[in-house]
C-alpha cells in the first residue's frame, strides 16, 4: 500500500516538474521567428521584405496609436490580402491565440 502511495506521489511530483519546464515561447523569440523578416527585429519595416509588402513602422506613435488589437489579432490570425494578393500569410495553424496576443502586446513596444 505505501509502494503504490509513494509510486503516486513520485509520478505526481514529475508530471508538474514537467508541467513547469514546458513554456510558451517568449514574445521576442515568436516575434524573431515569426515577424521579423518582414517587420524587421526593431519593428520599423525596413527589411527587403517589409518594403515590399509596405508594412508599417511600429515605432513611430502616429503608427502604434491606430493599431487596434482586435483587428491586429485577425490579421495575423487569418493573414492580409489586397486585392487578391496576400500581403501577410496566416498564423492559425502556427500559434496560438495566445501567442499571437503576446506578439501584439510586444509590437506596442517598439513605440518611441
Amino acid at each position: 500500500m505505501k509502494t503504490k502511495t509513494t509510486l503516486k506521489a513520485t509520478v505526481l511530483a514529475l508530471l508538474c516538474i514537467a508541467a513547469f519546464t514546458i513554456r510558451a515561447a517568449e514574445p521576442k523569440e515568436l516575434w524573431d521567428k515569426n515577424c521579423a523578416s518582414c517587420h524587421g527585429k526593431d519593428g520599423k519595416g525596413e527589411t527587403k521584405m517589409g518594403k515590399k509588402a509596405g508594412v508599417k513602422d511600429y515605432t513611430d506613435p502616429k503608427v502604434s496609436e491606430t493599431i487596434k488589437d482586435d483587428k491586429a489579432f485577425k490579421s495575423v490570425k487569418e493573414g492580409m490580402k489586397e486585392g487578391g494578393k496576400e500581403l501577410m500569410k496566416p498564423f492559425a495553424e502556427k500559434l496560438t491565440d495566445a501567442e499571437i496576443k503576446s506578439l501584439i502586446a510586444y509590437m506596442k513596444t517598439f513605440k518611441k
